[in-house]
């Protein structure tokens, strides 16, 4: 007789990882080689957190997220389901950094369920990132990114729409019409 009950998928994290006490990582998530993860962080069921990545105190990571190598994800930054993060993106948190500030504030970045964010791209503080949005590799991101929307550039600027797939589906500024 076969067993049918499901069993949750193991975690793993590798020896010279850090995931500190009081951090919850979920079933089926890889947290790889020299990766960081602070207590009170939470990173969600099968994510994969790659080489290299730091995840601060207070962040919270969504289910099946995928964070490659080089990523820091500051406090103030909350990633949903299903996102992509390619290698060395840059979150920020403070909108006026100066090495001496006692009066610093953290500015939260929200990135949607789906959003894709490009290789050394930098999302500066305070924005938000669309359902299923996508950021081009290297774009610098000063201002929201609309649900579905491709931005690219230096300041990030919109270049037109894509599908939960990531496909290009327009070139236009204005967003498609939707089919009901």
């Amino acid at each position: 007789m076969t067993d049918t009950t499901e069993q949750p998928a193991a975690t793993f994290v590798h020896p010279s990882a850090d995931v500190e006490d009081g951090a919850r990582v979920g079933d089926g998530t890889k947290v790889w080689h020299l990766a960081h993860i602070r207590s009170s962080a939470r990173v969600g069921a099968g994510c994969v957190i790659g080489r290299n990545v730091y995840v601060d105190a207070g962040v919270t990571v969504g289910d099946l997220v995928k964070i490659q190598n080089n990523v820091s994800v500051y406090q103030g930054v909350t990633i949903e389901d299903e996102v992509f993060v390619g290698p060395c993106a840059v979150f920020t948190n403070d909108l006026r950094p100066r090495a001496q500030n006692p009066d610093w504030t953290i500015t939260p970045t929200l990135v949607r369920r789906g959003a894709s964010i490009g290789a050394n791209a930098t999302l500066v503080c305070g924005v938000e990132i669309g359902e299923y949005a996508m950021v081009a590799a290297g774009s610098v991101v000063t201002r929201d990114v609309a649900p579905y929307q491709l931005v690219a550039g230096n300041p990030a600027r919109p270049k037109g729409w894509v599908d939960e797939k990531g496909e290009v589906v327009s070139r236009d500024v204005t967003s498609p019409r939707r089919p009901d």
